[in-house]
């Protein structure tokens, strides 16, 4: 009896040993990341530093990869795999954003930051931690919010320094309504066109000029047929390192406290890559000849969106919180 009693005893610690060992598996992770950009990009690197302190942090339990130069679909494909957790985490754009989340419409909004320091204490503040809310109620966490740089008017005629120095000229936008009417309540015309167009399209005229950040004017050699830059900063759309909220919950306390240090920590290295990659390109279209100027009072330009703000507001009413917070701070 004793025998088959410590027979049946060591069986029931080998399942024990078995189930913990199966549960422990479990719970190792190989999560895959989405990201639009090239390998040698701020926001590519940010994503490795993230996916490299999982994997240190966790002893290896979550190991992540990330699938750059959007090789997993695009940006809207992408943002509803996220959803379906078929994505575990990915950088999106909060413009395109809204087509999912609604309160992410509110960060495109011209001039709702005064500049990207205030994107970056609005962002990791209260306004912030509402966006995200809304985020997370489509299926989204947001771990940070990474800098894409604010967009600034550059043409082939002269500086910008107040609404007036819009006026007739014909501007690329993006195409959205917002950023039409933005042109539009500044007096120029609006030109929505595909971004590959618009190099061949400054250099003979069917535009003007366009808007963009530092690095996209450099990168793309936009500096060589518009060579004015002016500072207007009047679109800084923040990008969000987001995990599938169904990744999220799959994971332990412990694990969820590792990603979100992680997440933090991705974040403060973007912004921090970003800025130097800024530099670097301002750098290079000065000494290539380009006129960059400053705007020294941009209340001009943001009075004039009042317009742009008030049709928006008659179409998202549910929004107007919101926007009130981030104007309020």
């Amino acid at each position: 009896m004793a025998f088959q009693s410590m027979k049946k005893y060591a069986t029931g610690v080998a399942v024990v040993a078995t189930c913990m060992t199966i549960g422990t598996a479990s719970m190792a992770k190989d999560m895959r990341g989405w990201n639009i950009h090239v390998e040698d990009y701020p926001v590519s690197h940010g994503m490795e530093a993230f996916a490299a302190e999982l994997a240190e942090k966790t002893g290896g339990d979550l190991t992540a990869k990330v699938f750059h130069g959007g090789v997993l679909g695009s940006q809207p494909d992408a943002i509803e795999q996220l959803r379906l957790g078929a994505l575990d985490f990915g950088v999106f754009s909060l413009g395109p954003m809204g087509q999912v989340v609604p309160e992410a419409n509110v960060v495109s909004l011209p001039f709702i930051f005064k500049s990207v320091p205030d994107m970056y204490r609005l962002m990791d503040g209260e306004a912030g931690a509402a966006l995200s809310a809304g985020l997370e109620a489509k299926g989204i966490k947001a771990l940070g919010y990474y800098d894409a740089g604010a967009r600034s008017f550059y043409n082939s005629i002269k500086p910008i320094n107040e609404p007036a120095d819009v006026g007739g000229m014909k501007i690329r936008v993006m195409n959205n309504d917002l950023f039409v009417g933005m042109v539009e309540s500044l007096g120029g015309n609006a030109t929505p066109m595909a971004f590959a167009e618009v190099y061949q399209s400054i250099k003979t005229g069917v535009v003007d000029g366009a808007e963009n950040n530092p690095p996209s004017y450099e990168s793309t050699n936009h500096f060589e047929v518009a060579g004015y830059y002016s500072m207007s900063q009047h679109l800084i759309i923040p990008e969000c390192l987001c995990m599938s909220l169904k990744t999220w919950e799959s994971l332990s306390a412990e694990q969820q406290e590792i990603v979100a240090a992680a997440g933090k920590a991705s974040t403060d290295l973007q912004r921090q890559l970003w800025g130097e990659r800024e530099a670097a390109s301002m750098e290079k279209v000065l000494s290539g000849g380009v006129v960059v100027n400053e705007i020294a009072d941009k209340t001009p330009f943001q009075d004039a969106m009042k317009p742009v703000y008030a049709q928006f507001l008659e179409q998202s009413p549910d929004l107007a919180d919101l926007v009130a917070l981030f104007q309020a701070n």
